[in-house]
């Protein structure tokens, strides 16, 4: 059992299991713009997840404690590091179009973690977008949104339009929403500066607020121009889900509440929508 167990939480540190929820919610993409499945697009976004989000996690740790690391970081590098030449491997296999959404994710992504901003706007001693006060979140979202939907759209030929823009919008809402029992469960080890919404309004008032913004996530779909009955059932039970999610965070919750159970509502989301493309 014990070897079981670190092995799950490799997975879970390793950034495996969130690469695999931002896999599917790009997958339920294609799926919902009726597109084929797009290996090497997924399979980039798969291997870049990994790759960003140690990257964005270990950056600190490694830069100032590299002569000092613990066996399991060493190894969740070495890890990292065949992640990152999966993931050029495959980046060479996508449209040259697509490339210019990654570049703009990469920034965003480079400069999330490494420090560049002016003490002053910070007040800090970390000068990077995810120290910025508030910020954090809108910029986990805006990511998600493009790489989830912008990306692998791209590369499948398929044009940006009218529903494509509310799709990213509902995506983006998605993130806020599924951001916000980390956040609670984080607020003991946040610093004030951060200003996330729980510390800004508390517990309770975020819990209301992430409920709230599932009526726009629903009701965006019905401003789409093709609107499919099992869609709308597939929303639902996510919606349903990420009420759950929202009701039951709080500040001492379980070890893997967020980040195995919340972290796997995209999973749930493909397999429903898969089972829906299906027998509907």
């Amino acid at each position: 059992m014990t070897y079981l167990k670190r092995l799950f939480e490799f997975y879970l540190n390793s950034s495996i299991h969130v690469a695999i929820a931002v896999y599917c919610l790009s997958w339920v993409t294609l799926l919902s713009f009726n597109i084929a499945y797009n290996g090497n697009v997924l399979y980039f976004i798969f291997f870049a997840t990994i790759t960003g989000y140690n990257f964005v996690k270990y950056f600190g740790v490694a830069k100032f404690h590299h002569r000092s690391l613990t066996k399991e970081l060493r190894i969740i590098q070495m890890f990292s590091f065949l992640c990152f030449i999966a993931m050029c491997y495959y980046v060479l296999q996508l449209e040259h179009k697509t490339l210019y959404a990654i570049g703009l994710m990469g920034i965003v992504t480079f400069l999330y973690a490494i420090p560049f901003l002016p003490k002053k706007i910070l007040f800090d001693e970390s000068m990077n977008l995810r120290k910025v006060s508030g910020l954090k979140i809108y910029v986990i979202g805006f990511v998600w949104g493009c790489v989830t939907v912008i990306i692998p759209l791209i590369d499948s030929g398929f044009e940006i339009h009218w529903d494509v823009i509310l799709t990213a919008i509902q995506r983006f809402i998605y993130v806020l929403v599924v951001m916000l029992p980390f956040e609670i469960r984080d607020m003991r080890y946040d610093s004030v500066k951060l200003s996330t919404i729980p510390q800004q309004i508390g517990v309770k008032r975020t819990k209301i607020i992430g409920l709230l913004l599932l009526i726009p996530f629903f009701f965006l779909e019905f401003f789409k121009d093709d609107i499919l009955p099992v869609s709308i059932t597939v929303l639902l039970l996510i919606i349903t889900l990420l009420a759950l999610a929202v009701i039951g965070s709080k500040i001492k919750q379980s070890e893997y509440f967020s980040s195995f159970w919340v972290e796997s509502i995209p999973i749930v989301w493909l397999l429903i929508t898969l089972l829906g493309t299906t027998y509907f």
